[in-house]
């Protein structure tokens, strides 16, 4: 019987802007100037786990340069098979060895009798909220750690019996776990479920927020998006951060880019699009009298 984890208090172990790192930017990463580097790099440590040769090496190199933090990709937390426990003491052994403190995941389920390589939604009940807090706090156990779980986009909400805003609330008070604020999904979902999206960034948990994900977006028609992580990140998402720092101050913020990488010269405009963000909610204020 594992000990009971008493999980970190909230709030990411890292600063400023981000990037998730991918292999096609390892030889652009390894050649930044200090000045433009990333404040810190993210990682699925699904893409990571026990490599070896040249790649390992390389990302031991990169360990000793950045901050870093996860986000996973399989641990199903919603699902209906049963958890991995194996797969989460891997995880485990990889954040001891690198000396990682934040884990995040995404609310949403990716097994079924098997892997279905997507992120399917999962319905908003009451009985899957509490399957999911109950789950939440085996992993947290087994990590030794608190987690943050990420609002994601989705295109059916099949069986809803509470809006996602509820269900998302829900979620974390009932398991106890920190929030990775998504904007881009947040807009996204507003687009393609006609909602506000102003109205959801505030009615959310804002206390419990780890770090924000920004990413780009497909737009297949004016009432469709699609979460691609493909493209540069779009005004509505731009201005959906700055509401945010607004709200929450200038909090860790991490540039999502699956494919269609640009160079990265382009990736640095982004950045600096957030550290510029950032920079406005850090200068002092002035008062009525000044």
């Amino acid at each position: 019987m594992r000990q009971q984890v008493s999980p970190v208090a909230s709030g990411a172990r890292v600063s400023g802007a981000g990037l998730g790192l991918r292999r096609a930017l390892m030889d652009p990463l390894a050649d930044c100037a200090v000045a433009d580097r990333p404040a810190f790099l993210e990682v699925a440590p699904e893409n990571w786990m026990g490599l070896g040769g040249r790649l390992g090496r390389r990302f031991r190199e990169f360990m000793e340069r950045y901050d870093f933090v996860t986000h996973g990709l399989s641990l199903s937390i919603g699902g209906p098979d049963p958890l991995d426990l194996a797969f989460i003491d891997q995880v485990r052994n990889f954040l001891d060895m690198h000396g990682i403190a934040d884990y995040s995941e995404h609310l949403s389920y990716c097994t079924d009798d098997g892997h279905l390589y997507d992120l399917m939604p999962i319905p908003f009940t009451e009985e899957a909220v509490r399957h999911v807090a109950s789950r939440v706090k085996i992993v947290q156990d087994v990590l030794q750690r608190r987690i943050a779980l990420e609002n994601v986009s989705y295109y059916a909400a099949p069986g809803a019996r509470m809006s996602e805003l509820a269900f998302v609330n829900a979620v974390l008070a009932e398991a106890d776990c920190d929030l990775l604020l998504d904007v881009n999904n947040i807009v996204v979902n507003s687009i393609n479920h006609r909602y506000d999206a102003s109205a959801f960034l505030k009615g959310l948990p804002l206390a419990r927020v780890r770090y924000i994900h920004v990413a780009g977006h497909y737009v297949e028609a004016e009432d469709l998006r699609v979460d691609t992580h493909g493209s540069a990140v779009s005004d509505p998402v731009w201005d959906l951060l700055d509401e945010a720092y607004a709200l929450l101050g200038p909090v860790p913020t991490l540039l999502e880019r699956d494919f269609n990488i640009p160079p990265m010269e382009e990736l640095q405009r982004e950045l600096g699009v957030i550290r510029g963000l950032q920079a406005r909610q850090q200068a002092p204020r002035k008062s009525a009298n000044d």
